[in-house]
């Protein structure tokens, strides 16, 4: 194959893979949001590291999902916008299994915003 050649394989190549990123599907879902802190009684004992393994610190914008949701592309770094919250939210932590279609907003350790957060309603989309 010519160097020529070998190149204009390379460059198809990567036009394609641009093609193909760019015709992934938003996903939207109603789901339950809740919120939580760096404490261990809200956590465990490390309550600082998330089931992605990452290290926590407070202002960062991240999420853990119940296992469903994670099985529905919810994975470990998956980038989620939350209407009504400006910016996206990254996923990087996983609730307790007991929960279904539920999303947990870090807020580091301002546990009086978490409980002023409560329960609420939201619609998320993500990129597949």
């Amino acid at each position: 194959m010519s160097n020529l050649h070998a190149v204009s394989v390379a460059v198809l190549s990567f036009g394609l893979a641009i093609s193909t990123s760019a015709c992934s599907q938003e996903e939207r879902r109603v789901v339950r949001a809740t919120a939580y802190n760096s404490t261990p009684a809200q956590t465990d004992s490390r309550p600082t590291e998330s089931a992605c393994g990452a290290t926590l610190k407070p202002g960062d914008k991240v999420l853990a999902v119940s296992r469903d949701l994670e099985k529905a592309g919810l994975e470990c770094g998956t980038k989620v916008r939350i209407d009504g919250l400006e910016g996206s939210y990254t996923v990087l932590d996983r609730t307790a299994a007991r929960h279904k279609g539920l999303i947990d907003i870090y807020m580091g350790r301002d546990v009086k915003a978490a409980r002023k957060w409560g329960v609420q309603e939201v619609q998320i989309s993500w990129n597949e």
